[in-house]
């Protein structure tokens, strides 16, 4: 297990303090899910923007390759702080729950086999619904460039496996109104299964505000794993692109090994070590990607950017809430029809 970024659909090239900006802000929006009081919420904020300091000022005095070399192993090195004993056991139950997260504990959760003898996914409407014949075969057919963006010997490990079924599922709440497909393949046999996400690669929300000859990309699909590529340190072995129907999709692994810390669960202090360790994290991509010793001069010794940016996501959060409040008010008024409690 090691601990990194995830989810690129919105990765671009692009000014590397934006990325800063959007962790700083989730940071301040969770703590007020935890209900940090504000000073609690600006402490936080700037402990992140402290741990990407002065992890950017140590990688400026590495060297590329060692820098592309580095990982974080949670749990069983010093590269992640210490916390708290309740924190810890909150740590260890999300890496334990996350080393569950393989394609065989998804086969018997999304699947059945049928009278038949053969496994098909088990509809869960709206989530997980099958598709029609014509758009499984255009899923399938889309498996196939998929394999020209892989390398060769993942391309021949692909080859040993064979679709059993194909369903839609609905993902995130980021990705609502995107496609998204889910293929059931079998390699060596019923005991080695795999599940290949097929998810649809739109422009990136960022675009709109980047010269033409920064987000000019020949597949929305290929800027995607690119960029994840590019910027994680280790990343999923079938991670490629395709087109399906004329619309660009990437293709990933549904459950490798894939997890989250439930923040909520942490305590105050163990949750400002951890937005510290994500701000390191963070300064660790960049500095694959970027210049490590321009990134670590702009950002300085002092904390005169951790205040900036404090004050920053702090009024980030306040128009976060008086979005959603505003939201709220037009489902009560008929403006805006939703479906409550799902």
């Amino acid at each position: 297990m090691i601990f990194d970024l995830n989810d690129f659909d919105e990765v671009t090239v692009g000014p590397w303090e934006w990325d800063l900006k959007r962790l700083t802000a989730s940071v301040n929006v969770a703590g007020r899910e935890k209900g940090l009081n504000p000073q609690e919420r600006r402490s936080t904020v700037m402990s992140c923007v402290t741990g990407y300091r002065m992890n950017a000022s140590r990688l400026q005095r590495m060297g590329v390759l060692e820098i592309s070399y580095l990982h974080a192993y949670p749990g069983r090195s010093n590269s992640l702080p210490k916390i708290d004993r309740r924190s810890e056991v909150v740590v260890i139950r999300a890496l334990t729950k996350a080393l569950r997260q393989t394609n065989t504990t998804v086969l018997t959760k999304s699947c059945r086999r049928g009278s038949n003898g053969l496994w098909r996914f088990s509809e869960n409407p709206p989530v997980l619904m099958r598709v029609s014949r014509s758009t499984r075969e255009k899923i399938i057919d889309g498996l196939k460039s998929y394999a020209q963006s892989l390398s060769p010997e993942r391309r021949y490990m692909l080859g040993q496996h064979h679709v059993v079924d194909v369903a839609h599922r609905i993902v995130g709440v980021g990705s609502v109104g995107t496609r998204a497909y889910l293929v059931l393949l079998f390699g060596n046999g019923e005991e080695d299964p795999l599940f290949l996400q097929v998810k649809e690669a739109v422009v990136p929300s960022h675009a709109a505000y980047l010269p033409p000859d920064m987000v000019r990309y020949s597949h929305q699909g290929r800027r995607v794993v690119l960029g994840q590529r590019a910027l994680q340190a280790s990343g999923d072995v079938m991670l490629g692109w395709t087109t399906v129907d004329g619309r660009p999709f990437y293709v990933r692994q549904m459950k490798d090994l894939k997890g989250s810390i439930p923040v909520e669960r942490l305590t105050v202090r163990s949750f400002k070590l951890y937005a510290w360790t994500c701000g390191a994290i963070l300064a660790r991509e960049h500095a694959r990607t970027g210049d490590a010793a321009l990134i670590a001069g702009y950002c300085g010794n002092s904390k005169v950017l951790d205040e900036a940016l404090a004050d920053w996501a702090e009024a980030y959060g306040d128009q976060t809430e008086n979005d959603h409040a505003m939201l709220i008010k037009a489902i009560r008024s008929g403006a805006v029809k939703a479906t409550m409690g799902v």
